[in-house]
């Protein structure tokens, strides 16, 4: 494992509580937090009739699922398994508080993306959001995603948008060349002793790794931000976030053969 695991997995843990409370801090008093998952057919992945495909009965499998939301989003939109892993003990002591909030069925395995601790052949679908750009190692994790998933399973691979990362918040110009060495360090707050490592790889990079893995990439996706500040707010919107008129996530639906 590289130095980048370990140090993410460490500021995991340590940071775990604080993330969670800011994934919760919109959710109204009394209501149940948010728990998104690709597989919605009107929700942030959703490309028309063919994807996403239909978990009804399915297995799929979260990779790298931190505080749970995905997998229990799946679960509640009928999933038959839905199997969620992390790296981090902490993130997956808050995946199983949210889990048994909602009262569904949904395990959580602890275990790295690039060595997943579950049989091959075993899912019917897997996804991954907002966390393979943490992984120094990608063609690992992306081999494993294809390893777990039966013949024409398929996948869901987003991350943060390249184009996005690539524009300082504050002054709006680029923060590095786009072709530049990805790997790149992210300050999370002063009291942290360690930052957590990122990867800002090209939208080429992540089309290869799916295809070099045995992947067919058959729709990509860079959902609008919910509230439309891509279209509704045009240069006001660019003017108060720079980065505001880019999406915020890429997303690809990918295939295995043979279905």
């Amino acid at each position: 494992m590289t130095d980048a695991h370990h140090e993410n997995r460490r500021l995991w843990n340590e940071w775990s509580d604080a993330f969670q409370a800011l994934w919760n801090a919109d959710t109204d008093e009394g209501g149940v937090p948010p728990v998104p998952t690709p597989f919605d057919p009107e929700g942030h992945a959703a490309t028309g009739p063919e994807f996403p495909p239909p978990v009804e009965g399915e297995a799929v499998v979260e990779l790298g699922c931190g505080g749970g939301q995905g997998s229990v989003g799946t679960a509640l939109s009928g999933a038959g398994r839905a199997v969620g892993v992390d790296v981090s003990e902490e993130q997956l002591r808050h995946a199983r508080r949210l889990r048994d909030h909602y009262g569904v069925e949904a395990e959580f395995v602890q275990g790295d993306v690039t060595g997943v601790p579950l049989a091959e052949d075993a899912f019917d679908a897997a996804f991954s959001e907002a966390a393979f750009q943490l992984v120094a190692d990608l063609d690992a994790a992306v081999r494993e995603a294809r390893r777990v998933l039966r013949p024409g399973g398929a996948f869901y691979l987003a991350v943060m948008h390249p184009f996005r990362e690539l524009i300082d918040p504050d002054g709006g110009a680029p923060r590095r060349g786009y072709h530049a060495p990805p790997r790149r360090e992210v300050e999370i707050d002063e009291s942290y002793d360690a930052d957590l490592v990122a990867f800002d790889r090209t939208v080429s990079e992540l089309h290869r790794a799916l295809v070099d893995a045995g992947f067919a990439v058959e729709r990509v996706v860079e959902p609008e931000p919910e509230d439309g500040e891509t279209t509704s707010e045009g240069d006001a919107a660019a003017a108060a976030e720079p980065r505001a008129l880019l999406p915020e996530t890429l997303g690809f639906w990918a295939r295995l053969d043979g279905r």
